[in-house]
Parts: structure tokens; sequence; C-alpha cells
């Protein structure tokens, strides 16, 4: 009976450590669950922030390329794009292509062939045929013009003397030539004294002229005279008409002059 009750209680004891067991074991089931769900949930928190974090770069990346892909215009201080910006051959310095185009107008404008570098301190040459893309065309014909003219010397060259024409005009010959004609605007002009032609007044006479009686006007006054036989004071410059008496004159100013000859009246003078 002893063995018996001994084994009944090693029995017993063994199915109530397993009761106990499977209740442990259950415990730690349902322990084990919670755990899971919250490592599940850790591990969504971690990532969302890790695509969060690969999206912000993303953006951030092609942000700095972007930018990266600018170049910097030290005229206007902006940037632009690539194909906005113009590079100077000889001297590798970079502009915008409106800055390079202003600054061309401008040299153009003021007379000045040879633009260079609006760098500073560069005193390289931009190429005419480099720029023409880029610069409005009066301005690439103007600027051609003006190359053009640079290879005439200076004593070959003039320019028509009508002020609404200016068209230059080369004399490349060596014979004295006086009356010509403007190719430009068909207007005559003196070739000797590059001004408007003076009918019927010689050059050296012409020349001799103050600078307030070569208008048109004056010459023509004075072609008048010639014909009428006017005589000119000698003082004052005035025509004077003798209607009538003596070649002894006296003028308005006072000043007694030769009718004839227009010097100046003595007592001993004979004309």
């Amino acid at each position: 009976m002893a063995k018996e009750s001994a084994l009944d209680l090693s029995c017993d004891d063994f199915y109530v450590s397993l009761l106990f067991d499977e209740i442990e074991n259950d415990e730690n089931f349902s322990i084990s669950d919670e755990k899971s769900a919250e490592e599940l949930q850790f591990q969504e928190v971690i990532m969302n922030s890790t695509i969060f974090n690969q999206n912000t770069e993303a953006e951030g990346g092609a942000h700095e390329v972007g930018e990266s892909s600018l170049s910097f215009c030290e005229i206007c201080a902006e940037r632009k794009e690539s194909d906005e910006m113009f590079t100077i051959q000889t001297c590798s310095h970079i502009f915008c292509t409106d800055c390079i185009s202003k600054h061309v107008a401008t040299k153009i404008q003021e007379n000045i062939h040879v633009v260079t570098c609006p760098g500073v301190a560069c005193r390289e040459i931009l190429d005419f045929e480099t720029c023409s893309s880029i610069v409005p065309k009066e301005v690439i014909s103007r600027w051609d013009e003006m190359l053009c003219e640079s290879l005439i010397l200076a004593s070959q060259k003039f320019y028509c003397p009508y002020k609404d024409c200016s068209a230059m005009l080369v004399n490349d010959s060596d014979e004295i030539i006086r009356e010509s004609e403007c190719p430009s605007c068909w207007r005559l002009f003196c070739a000797q004294c590059k001004v408007p032609w003076h009918c019927g007044v010689e050059c050296v006479e012409f020349q001799q002229l103050n600078s307030d009686e070569r208008d048109r006007e004056d010459l023509m006054v004075r072609e008048l005279a010639k014909a009428k036989e006017w005589t000119r004071c000698p003082y004052c410059k005035y025509f004077v008409e003798k209607t009538e008496g003596c070649l002894h004159m006296t003028c308005r100013c006072g000043s007694q002059f030769c009718y004839k000859c227009g010097v100046i009246w003595t007592i001993h003078h004979a004309c």
C-alpha cells in the first residue's frame, strides 16, 4: 500500500506539475503575443521613419542637383540655367547672354569696335562671330560696319557732310577731286573742303571764311552779291550796294572804303 500510495503521489505530483507547466506555458504564450504586438508596432514606426527620411534625402538631393546645374553671372548677380550663359573663349569668363548682349550694344553705341571682356581687369577681346547669335541684328550690323571701317586708313576715309546722311566715304585716288556726289544720299559736296558743295566759291576763298559764314544761306548771299556786283565793308562785313555817286563809300558802321576794290579809303587812294 505504501508503495502504491507513493506511486499515486508521484503520479499526482507529475500531473500537477504538468498542469502548472501548461498554465505557465499559457501565460508565456499570452505574454509572448503582447511582446510580439509591441515589437510589430515598433518596427512599423521605424519603417515609417526610414521611408520619411529616404524621401526627405531624395528631395534634398534633387534640390542640390537643381542648384548645382545653375551658373552665377557676376554682372547681374543672378543664377541662371547653363543654356542662358555665354562663355568667352579667350578667357573662359562666363556671363549670362543678356548681360553680354547689353555690354556689346553699349560699346557699339559708344563707337568702340574692339569689345573687351566685361570681367574685372580682363582685356581679352570678344569674338564677332561668336557673339552674333546672342546680339540683336541691328547691333551686329553696326558692329560689322565699324570693323570694316577700322580696316581703312584714317587719311582715306571721310563722311558725308550732310548731317542726315553721314555715310562713310573713301578717297583712294591721288587725283584732286572737288565736286563729288554722295552715293548714299545723292547730294553734291566738295571732296576737298569736306562740306556741302559751295557753288560759285573757290576752295581757297571758302576756307578763308569764318565758320558762321559757311552756311548754305551765306554762300547764296555771296553768290548773289557777285551777280549784283555788291561790295563788302572791310570792317562790319555787310554788303553794300551803290546806286549812284563815286566809289568813295561810307558804311553805316562809319568806315570808309572803295566800292570797286573794297579796301579802306585813304586820301591818296586811286582805283
